[in-house]
C-alpha cells in the first residue's frame, strides 16, 4: 500500500522533485514546508497595512485596443481550436520579421517556437540542454525561475554577482571566467537584465560569448524587456554572435501590457527546436490559439506600441527615481530599462540592514511596498549578503499607484529630514 503520509512523489530519504525545485528557488522555509513565491508574500503584506504594492512586475496600464480586437476578431473566425504545435505560422513569421527589422537578427520562421511565456520556453531549454550533473551559469540577482528550473534538470544553479558601485551595475568578467567550467553546460544571459536594468552591449556580449564558446557551452538568453529599454539600445546576443549555440527566449507580454497572455517564443537552431520541442510537448503541447495571430498583428503592425509604452515607464520611473533620492541615506540605481529601481538602504554607516524586515516596515510605516533582492539570490550567496540592504520597486504599475507611492517616500524623506 501507499504512504500518503509522505510527500507526493518522494521516495524514502530523498525530496521529491517538485520539492527541490521550490527549495532551489528559495521557498522552503527553515522546517521544511514549501511557502508562496515573495511576490505573492509582499502582495500579502502591502495588502495588510493598505501599501502601495511595487512588488510585482505586472504593467497597471491596460492592452492597447488594436491588440484585443485582433484577438476577439480570431476568436469570431473560429481561431479556438488547438494552435500548431510549433506556433501559428504567422506568428512565427512575425517574430522572424521582428528580429530582423528591430535588432538586426536574421530568423528563419522554421527557427522560431511559440511557447506559454518566456517562463516555459527557459524551463523547458534549460531541462532539454543541460544534462543532470552540469552547471547553469547565470548573473546574480536572478528570476527566480531559473533555480527550478535547474533542479528540474539535476543541474546547479551558479550564481555570479553584479557589483553595484555608486549607483551603476557591473558584470565582473573575473567572477564570470572562473564560473564557467568544462561543467557549464549553459550561460544563461539575461539582457535586458532583471532586476537592475542593465543592459549589456556588443562588447560585453562578445565576452560572454567567448567564455560560453570557450567550453562549448549554449549562451540561453533572456531578452524579454528587449523593448523597454530607456537609456541606449537593446543589443541581441544572437545577432551580434552569430552562432549555432546561441539560443534566444523572449515574448510579448512586457511590451505590449499582456503578461496574462503568456506568448513567448524560442528562436535555435533544428536540432534544439527538436529537443525543447520534445520536452513543451508535455507541458503545454500548445497554447493560445486566437492570441497567437493578435500578437502577430502587433508585432507587424505597430511597432510604435513599445517605444511608446517605454517612454511612459521612462517617465514614471524618472518619478520614483526623483522621491526616493529624497530619502536621506539612500542609494538609487537609476536603471537603464526594465520594470524596477533598486534601492540601497544600507547608507554609510557599517550597521548591517535587513531588507525583509526593513520592506516590513516601509510598507507599515510609509505605505510603500517592494522586494527585497536578497530574495532573488542563491540563499546565502555573496551577492544576497552584499544586497542586503537593497529593495527592488516597480514603477510598471499605474500612473496613480507610482505617484503616490512616490507622495509617500518624499512625505517620509521629510519626516527623516526634520
Amino acid at each position: 500500500m501507499p504512504d500518503h503520509t509522505k510527500a507526493p512523489g518522494s521516495l524514502d530519504g530523498e525530496q521529491p522533485i517538485w520539492h527541490r525545485m521550490s527549495e532551489a528557488a528559495g521557498l522552503v522555509t527553515a522546517t521544511g514546508e514549501v511557502q508562496e513565491t515573495v511576490f505573492g508574500r509582499m502582495t500579502q503584506l502591502a495588502a495588510q497595512h493598505d501599501a502601495v504594492n511595487l512588488g510585482q512586475g505586472a504593467p497597471g496600464d491596460p492592452a492597447p485596443t488594436f491588440l484585443l480586437d485582433a484577438a476577439y476578431a480570431a476568436m469570431r473566425e473560429g481561431t479556438n481550436q488547438y494552435a500548431p504545435p510549433l506556433g501559428a505560422p504567422v506568428l512565427r513569421e512575425a517574430i522572424a520579421m521582428h528580429r530582423q527589422r528591430d535588432w538586426g537578427h536574421r530568423v528563419s520562421p522554421a527557427d522560431v517556437l511559440v511557447t506559454a511565456g518566456a517562463t516555459e520556453a527557459l524551463t523547458a531549454a534549460i531541462v532539454a540542454l543541460a544534462p543532470p550533473g552540469t552547471d547553469v551559469v547565470v548573473l546574480e540577482p536572478y528570476y527566480d525561475s531559473y533555480a527550478a528550473a535547474a533542479a528540474l534538470a539535476g543541474a546547479r544553479l551558479r550564481p555570479v554577482g553584479l557589483t553595484i558601485d555608486g549607483g551603476s551595475v557591473h558584470v565582473d568578467f573575473t567572477a564570470l571566467s572562473d564560473a564557467i567550467s568544462e561543467n557549464t553546460s549553459i550561460v544563461l544571459l539575461n539582457t535586458p537584465h532583471n532586476p537592475t536594468g542593465l543592459v549589456l552591449d556588443a562588447a560585453q556580449i562578445r565576452r560572454v560569448g567567448t567564455l560560453a564558446a570557450s567550453v562549448d557551452a549554449w549562451l540561453l538568453t533572456d531578452e524579454v524587456y528587449e523593448h523597454l529599454v530607456f537609456d541606449g539600445s537593446h543589443t541581441a546576443p544572437a545577432a551580434v554572435l552569430d552562432s549555432p549555440t546561441v539560443v534566444t527566449v523572449s515574448s510579448a507580454g512586457k511590451a505590449f501590457n499582456a503578461t496574462g497572455w503568456k506568448i513567448g517564443w524560442l528562436i535555435g537552431s533544428p536540432a534544439v527546436l527538436e529537443a525543447v520541442r520534445a520536452v513543451k510537448q508535455y507541458l503545454t503541447f500548445t497554447n493560445g490559439a486566437p492570441l497567437q495571430p493578435a500578437i502577430a498583428h502587433a508585432l507587424a503592425e505597430h511597432s510604435e506600441f513599445p517605444a511608446e509604452n517605454a517612454r511612459t515607464l521612462a517617465a514614471r520611473r524618472d518619478g520614483l527615481v526623483a522621491a526616493l533620492r529624497e530619502v536621506p541615506g539612500a542609494e538609487v540605481v537609476v536603471p537603464a530599462s526594465g520594470y524596477f529601481v533598486l534601492v540601497d538602504f544600507t547608507g554609510p554607516s557599517d550597521e548591517s540592514v535587513d531588507a525583509f524586515a526593513l520592506n516590513e516596515r516601509l510598507s507599515r510605516e510609509v505605505g510603500v511596498t517592494g522586494v527585497p533582492v536578497p530574495a532573488l539570490c542563491q540563499a546565502g550567496s555573496a551577492t544576497a549578503e552584499a544586497m542586503a540592504g537593497i529593495i527592488r520597486y516597480s514603477f510598471c504599475k499605474g500612473a496613480d499607484d507610482v505617484a503616490e507611492a512616490a507622495a509617500r517616500l518624499r512625505a517620509y524623506a521629510r519626516t527623516l529630514a526634520g
